[in-house]
């Protein structure tokens, strides 16, 4: 056996990155690229969790997946990923290599004062993102990809790019919270997307509770109707809404009714992170879609969430909406920080959020590549 625990060891062969931990509802989805079939298990502590189907390792994959209890790595702080290469897959008597491991430290997010950074619309780039969210080096607590990180979906690399940047900038060692985008749902490959991307149930809307913080993950799916031209008949984006309006409202009971979701003890900050900014009315008509559906939205979270902050990206420009503001045109629930600026012609360029959380207040960078400051804002919490 092949065991190096030394923490943060060289890879092992096979892996493509450093894992990725996304966090999603309440586990840890811990992701690993991968070049040739493998199984694999994650060990945290005395315990051990495996990338399975109902029982059997999952071997021909590229991509692993394994769920960890939240609160089992939080106490842990460290985790051990173990690879078996599988040299043949028989019906009798399989042949496998000897285990493999890397071992990583973990830091959960926790304390009073918290460092995100906000990455969106990398369309394929990758230097300028990662680039641009080193800006709080090791201090950086949470990395969020809020949409549009592949520029689509109709090659299979371009959704590397999406592992490229997370394991690039957290190394394993951070959580991230991963957004899908309008982009994402475009091409062949949009129906895998799922497959290296966190799922809550199945869906790609849901909850996630990191320390005091308290996030609600919304995905608009498509930003024009179902019937465009563009999408030749391969969406059903409104039908998926309704599910997702349901699924605020089952959120709002279970709050109201059960003191859980953003109403649990403990919570102190709460933030939506939505890839469209969908509290804005667009000027090009085709794009101004669902109004009835977002402006019940933005009622629901104004009502009842009452979030502090909402992260978008979408259209490629850095900007922070106040509520009643020349963008609030469905009634915003709270702040809007709009937070990507690309250039599709360069891309060692990009523009992304820095995020700075405490008791007090919410401070908002709008930094680039070389971690230039371009705009910043800071919103109080102070009742």
């Amino acid at each position: 056996m092949k065991e190096d625990n030394k923490m943060n060891a060289p890879l092992p062969d096979s892996f493509l990155s450093t894992p990725i931990v996304y966090a999603a509802g309440n586990e840890y989805q811990i992701f690993l690229p991968v070049s040739t079939p493998t199984l694999m298990w994650i060990r945290v502590g005395d315990r051990e969790f495996y990338d399975d189907s109902n029982g059997v390792l999952r071997s021909d994959v590229t991509m692993h997946r394994v769920a960890v209890p939240m609160e089992v790595l939080d106490k842990e702080k460290s985790y051990t990923v173990c690879i078996r290469q599988v040299l043949e897959r028989k019906a009798y008597h399989s042949v496998v290599g000897e285990i493999e491991t890397y071992t990583s430290d973990f830091k959960p997010v926790c304390g009073d004062t918290l460092h995100i950074y906000h990455v969106a619309d990398a369309h394929n780039a990758v230097e300028g993102p990662v680039n641009a969210a080193a800006y709080f080096g090791d201090e950086l607590d949470l990395l969020i990809l809020n949409g549009d990180i592949p520029e689509h979906c109709g090659k299979a690399e371009n959704l590397d790019t999406i592992y490229k940047i997370a394991s690039q900038v957290t190394k394993g060692r951070i959580p991230v919270i991963f957004s899908r985008g309008n982009h994402d749902t475009r091409g062949a490959f949009a129906e895998k997307l799922g497959d290296c991307t966190p799922l809550v149930n199945g869906n790609s809307y849901y909850s996630v509770r990191l320390g005091s913080l308290w996030f609600l993950i919304l995905d608009c799916a498509e930003d024009k109707v179902d019937e465009n031209e563009e999408y030749g008949h391969t969406v059903c984006c409104e039908a998926f809404r309704r599910r997702e309006t349901a699924y605020i409202e089952d959120v709002i009971r279970h709050a109201e009714k059960y003191g859980e979701e953003y109403a649990a003890p403990g919570i102190k900050h709460k933030i939506i992170v939505a890839h469209n900014p969908f509290t804005r009315n667009s000027p090009n008509p085709k794009f101004n879609i669902e109004v009835e559906l977002y402006t019940y939205w933005s009622k629901l979270l104004r009502e009842h969430i009452k979030p502090e902050l909402m992260l978008c990206g979408h259209l490629h420009r850095t900007f922070v909406s106040h509520v009643g503001s020349k963008h609030d045109d469905k009634g915003q629930p709270c702040t809007v920080v709009v937070a990507s600026e690309i250039n599709k012609e360069d891309k060692s360029f990009a523009v992304g959020g820095a995020i700075t959380i405490s008791d007090t207040d919410i401070n908002v960078k709008f930094t680039d590549n070389l971690h230039n400051v371009k705009g910043e804002e800071t919103i109080s919490l102070k009742a």
